[in-house]
């Protein structure tokens, strides 16, 4: 949670009063020197707010009627035809960001800003997930490839990206993420969904049987 300076009492001297007003000028010096130290000079906690649009709920709401209709759509069209083939390497890319951003929490376990106002706290308890953002990186991973595959053709697709874009801003406003966390989960979701497309056969069309991927529209 952001560092709440106490209320100083109302000095006698003029002694007191520069002294309090010394510490506390040595207090923020501090934490400004903390909240920009190495690579992370544009992290800065934002005032909280989790209602209406940044309702953690609508987000997550909004990915995950994509997601499932993404599954129920590749399950339909099959791997056979260019939209469900993009569907199947949506599903892949998602996949994959997911397990890459996870591990990645694992490795640098990195202290939320709703936690401490401080975005220099790295390698911490296991519990510490800060960094990458998960929820950015499945984001950016269900749009990328249908952006990478039907963009030139109908430029309207790369309003996908608001999507992604959406979900970042509500998770620092959640104060779940700092702005680095956001913008490694969008690097994490767009190689993820840049190398799902670049793949002839998508994985998960490789791995399931050819009577799951060929279809179901064939079957009927």
């Amino acid at each position: 949670m952001p560092h709440r300076h106490p209320a100083l009492r109302q000095p006698r001297v003029s002694f007191g009063r520069s002294a309090a007003v010394a510490a506390l000028n040595l207090c923020m010096v501090g934490l400004c020197a903390a909240q920009t130290c190495g690579w992370s000079r544009v992290d800065h906690l934002v005032p909280f707010s989790d209602s209406g649009a940044w309702d953690p709920k609508v987000y997550r709401g909004l990915v995950g009627v994509m997601t499932v209709a993404q599954i129920g759509g590749a399950l339909w069209e099959g791997s056979q035809s260019r939209l469900g083939r993009t569907m199947w390497q949506g599903i892949d890319a998602q996949a994959t960001s997911a397990v890459a951003s996870e591990v990645s929490k694992l490795v640098f376990r990195r202290v939320r800003p709703i936690d401490e106002n401080n975005p220099c706290l790295w390698f911490k308890d296991r519990a510490d997930k800060s960094f990458p953002s998960t929820e950015s990186a499945l984001a950016a991973a269900l749009v990328t490839p249908y952006v990478l595959e039907h963009g030139r053709d109908n430029p309207a697709v790369h309003a996908l990206l608001a999507v992604p874009l959406y979900v970042g801003v509500g998770r620092v406003k959640n104060q779940a993420h700092w702005q680095t966390d956001v913008v490694a989960g969008w690097a994490i979701g767009g190689v993820a969904g840049w190398y799902a497309h670049s793949r002839e056969v998508p994985i998960f069309v490789a791995l399931l049987p050819n009577g799951v991927t060929v279809g179901l529209k064939r079957k009927f």
